[in-house]
């Protein structure tokens, strides 16, 4: 439990910095990566120790989860730019999800 508390923390960081350089919709674009990066450790890592076909199945799942997420704000922003602006969602998700995805060795232990 204490590698997804560890997330969270950092995932929030992250979004706070992103609310305060590109304002709500980076927040939301930042709220969503974090839940991906959550959804994807949470698959991974009771694979950590399986055989080779299960863990690559599982991280890749993982990087579906991921991908999915970023395409879905980009398409909601771009479906609805009077509620979100597209350029700062988008730039919020990644600017979140990249350094979590750097650290994500550090939430598989």
């Amino acid at each position: 439990m204490r590698p997804f508390v560890i997330l969270a923390l950092l995932g929030a960081t992250l979004v706070g910095l992103a609310v305060t350089l590109g304002g709500r919709a980076a927040g939301v674009g930042g709220v969503v990566a974090v839940l991906a990066q959550g959804a994807a450790v949470a698959l991974l890592r009771p694979a950590m120790g399986a055989p080779q076909d299960v863990f690559m199945s599982r991280w890749l799942g993982g990087m579906a989860i991921r991908a999915l997420a970023v395409l879905a704000v980009v398409a909601y922003a771009a479906m609805h730019r009077a509620r979100l602006d597209p350029l700062a969602a988008s730039l919020g998700c990644l600017g979140v999800l990249l350094p979590l995805l750097f650290l994500e060795t550090k939430f598989l232990r």
